[in-house]
């Protein structure tokens, strides 16, 4: 399946049905009175969160939703019928605003929220409510309302506990493959992961954790370059960034410098990500040589009072001990109030 993250979308809630000019005309009641009913209202558009999707891929190809007008009044003093709202499904985790004024209209992070991005029109009133002492005939009723129109941007953030960042290559796609039943395309080429991934990791006998493994961010991503920071609104949700560096001989970078590179770009893509909790792996020690790269970054890691975790995903050495760490911390991130809490 495509993933898709980002789209835009036009809606149109239905106009509201039209007032009724009616009067009564029965055997025997000669004269009778006023006697048009309302029109209905005209439909809502709704934007609902579902947890059956997990991508925008249907609206990118369906962008234009518009919901029926309510029905005309008639004579009787029957009303026309509110028209059926129109329901638009998307993945829970998905941001709505408004395209034009790019105002937030709802963060449906929850499953089975839902708002109203566009109302429909109210239906116009029939001419027997205008009738009084001396206007007992009126000729006239009101047109129903226009629906609202409104162009809208869709973002979906994905709904994970830890989000994997680093250069491409730094061994997150390996990592995530090896700690959940994820399979992500994994190569000795930058840029292997081209959207993100989702893995579940066990944590215990009937409780999980969920991690979000990010396409690869280079130096200048903000300008464009890469992959961009088109994937970052995917972690900006999660309760713990997992920071990883490769510090194999195969490098000619220093890890320090790597690291510092990254979250440079962090803090020009959103300055909140760097007061996320964040913990740095050193990936590949099974080609790490003297291991020197190694001790460098765990001595930058003690002065950032940063946890530090040295791994090898071909070896599994330090494996288990990251995956203990991430198991407390999600644990204890999950503890404080929140919607989306025990997604497990």
């Amino acid at each position: 399946m495509q993933f898709v993250d980002y789209v835009k979308a036009h809606v149109k809630s239905g106009d509201g049905g039209k007032g009724c000019v009616s009067f009564r005309r029965e055997k025997f009641v000669p004269k009778g009175g006023p006697d048009g009913g309302d029109g209905g209202r005209g439909g809502h558009v709704i934007v609902r969160s579902t947890p059956e999707l997990n991508t925008l891929l249907d609206l990118r190809y369906h962008r234009e939703y518009k919901a029926e007008r309510g029905d005309h009044g008639r004579g009787s003093n029957k009303s026309g019928r509110d028209a059926e709202d129109k329901i638009i499904l998307v993945p829970v985790g998905t941001l709505i605003k408004d395209a034009v004024t790019d105002e937030v209209i709802a963060d449906l992070d929850c499953e089975g929220t839902e708002v109203i991005v566009a109302r429909g029109g109210r239906g116009g009133q029939g001419n027997q409510h205008f009738a009084t002492a001396r206007r007992q005939v009126p000729r006239f009723a009101q047109p129903g309302e226009s629906g609202e129109a409104r162009l809208l941007i869709l973002e979906l953030k994905l709904l994970a506990d830890v989000g994997l960042i680093g250069l491409p290559n730094a061994g997150k796609s390996t990592l995530i493959s090896k700690i959940s039943a994820a399979r992500p395309k994994i190569a000795d080429y930058p840029f292997t992961t081209l959207v993100p991934n989702l893995g579940v990791v066990k944590m215990g006998e009937y409780k999980s954790f969920v991690v979000a493994d990010i396409p690869g961010l280079i130096e200048g991503a903000h300008t464009g370059s890469g992959l961009g920071f088109q994937f970052l609104r995917h972690v900006e949700r999660t309760s713990l960034l997992l920071h990883l560096v490769d510090v194999s001989d195969m490098t000619v970078d220093q890890p320090v410098d790597t690291f510092e590179k990254i979250n440079r770009e962090l803090v020009l893509y959103n300055p909140e990500l760097m007061a996320k909790p964040m913990a740095l792996v050193a990936t590949k020690l099974d080609i790490a040589g003297d291991r020197s790269k190694v001790k460098s970054l765990q001595t930058h890691c003690k002065k950032k009072k940063m946890p530090f975790f040295g791994i090898s995903a071909a070896t599994g050495e330090g494996i288990h001990e990251l995956v203990a760490y991430l198991s407390v911390q999600v644990e204890e991130a999950r503890n404080e109030p929140s919607c989306h809490k025990d997604r497990e």
